[in-house]
């Protein structure tokens, strides 16, 4: 069915549909700001349980890993329980278990608490995002899909800013309370406005699936953690990472001979949910997490910058994310997805090597004026990947999908973060130097960037009306 000769349909969505996106959407940030404003926090955590701040990774670790075993559940157990009860169950959980690691008094408390907080937020955002995909119809999707993606974009920028004020004036444990209004609140808003879904019932669980992706992905991004924070040289990492790949091997083996997996890889027929899941999408989100690890890098150990002086370049950067909002939705209509993807694709990569010319003699203006750039195209083509994604997947396939695209975006976060610093590592000991200078920086820049550049390239597969019932596009000479 094509698009109706008026567009105002990509400016108003169905209040339902936008009162479901922005309830999920403000759960999601919940989960999001709560892992952005932990990190400022670990020294005073240490100081206050007793223990050196490296072990306080130890809560971060398991709560990667739990939602890394969880989350390929969440689309069966949507389908099986129903999509709002398993949201509403995620919301109480997450909410619970922050309650609990305000209250810990010592690191082993704190890990289990965030046990606790991990079963939640394995949940959360792959089901709160089934529940949209199901409200929404094709014509609301890329509306819907522009609300759920801003508290990624907005809470990187909010939680380091609003961690370090909490932590400094009222305690870290107040980071973890914060949760507790929002979560309240967002509960009971579910609960009272958000559709009652209902599907045709999953088949037998498929526990064999079940523990080969589970063990897969907490493996690989247990490998790639470890390798983020600087273990390269250790074997360990890449041991798991490997032992990762071989699951994920099998895991793909099974998935497809069973008769009722627990994810269905079908879904990778598709065109555009191939390319913007598992492709060029995955790519271009590696290229685009290498920047946010290395802009704070580079300006405190090649620019000699404080940790305050580098966040306030890290704020151009996150601010471009938000800027580009109020227009998303216009220049997809406009130009269509695979103009945009390609083209805003090509800019991504160019802003992000860009990053690589800066120097210390660099005007402070121009740095400002490239990362907020760069952030616009950023979020252009998050918004974009995000929307496109779902815009050939049947409704019945919107489950799996969905949790299908979780997985890969963090693994391709974590992927990013991995790539950085092992070519931090790398190309420092090729130049025989103990440390990483501005050379070494400029390098990583450029390979993150030409990454990107390589990948957008894959968007000219795409027909020209790809996905124009979603973005309302009618390529010249369509009629």
């Amino acid at each position: 069915m094509p698009p109706p000769d008026d567009y105002s349909f990509m400016s108003t969505l169905n209040p339902l549909t936008r009162r479901t996106a922005l309830i999920v959407a403000s759960a999601a940030f919940m989960q999001m700001l709560d892992g952005a404003i932990l990190n400022t926090s670990l020294p005073q955590m240490a100081q206050s349980l007793g223990v050196k701040p490296v072990q306080m990774s130890a809560g971060i670790t398991t709560y990667m890993l739990v939602v890394a075993a969880l989350m390929p559940l969440s689309a069966w157990l949507a389908d099986r329980f129903g999509a709002l009860r398993i949201f509403l169950g995620a919301i109480l959980i997450f909410t619970l278990g922050s309650l609990a690691c305000a209250l810990a008094q010592s690191l082993p408390q704190f890990i289990l608490a965030r046990m606790l907080q991990g079963v939640g937020g394995a949940m959360m955002v792959p089901v709160g995002r089934i529940i949209v995909l199901r409200q929404a119809s094709k014509q609301e999707l890329l509306e819907a899909s522009a609300v759920l993606i801003w508290p990624a974009l907005f809470a990187p920028v909010l939680g380091p800013v609003l961690g370090g004020f909490i932590t400094t004036y009222a305690g870290w444990r107040w980071n973890f309370l914060l949760n507790l209004p929002i979560g309240l609140v967002g509960f009971l808003l579910a609960s009272r406005f958000l559709p009652h879904t209902q599907v045709e019932p999953p088949g037998a669980f498929d526990w064999s699936g079940f523990l080969y992706t589970a063990g897969a992905l907490g493996l690989a991004l247990y490998g790639l953690e470890s390798l983020g924070h600087g273990a390269i040289a250790r074997p360990l990492p890449w041991l798991l990472i490997g032992a990762g790949f071989a699951l994920s091997l099998l895991a793909v083996r099974h998935l497809r001979r069973v008769t009722h997996p627990l994810l269905d890889l079908r879904t990778f027929k598709i065109q555009s949910f191939a390319l913007s899941t598992l492709s060029a999408g995955t790519w271009i989100r590696i290229a685009i997490s290498a920047t946010p690890f290395l802009l704070p890098l580079l300006y405190q150990m090649a620019f000699g910058l404080s940790a305050l002086g580098a966040s306030s370049f890290l704020f151009a950067y996150f601010a471009g994310n938000l800027g580009m909002k109020a227009i998303t939705t216009r220049t997809l209509r406009a130009f269509g997805f695979r103009r945009v993807l390609f083209l805003n694709g090509v800019l991504c990569g160019l802003s992000i090597a860009a990053c690589g010319l800066f120097g210390e003699e660099t005007a402070h203006g121009w740095m400002f004026a490239s990362l907020f750039f760069a952030g616009l195209t950023r979020s252009m083509e998050f918004t974009a990947l995000g929307s496109f994604a779902f815009a050939d997947v049947d409704a019945r396939d919107r489950s799996s999908a969905s949790t299908l695209t979780s997985m890969f975006q963090q693994l391709a976060m974590l992927l990013g973060v991995a790539l950085a610093a092992l070519l931090l590592h790398v190309t420092p000991a090729l130049r025989g130097h103990a440390q990483p200078d501005l050379t070494d920086f400029r390098i990583a820049f450029l390979l993150s960037g030409l990454l990107a550049l390589v990948a957008a390239c894959q968007f000219l597969r795409l027909p020209p009306a790809a996905g124009a019932e979603v973005s309302g596009h009618r390529p010249e000479g369509n009629g």
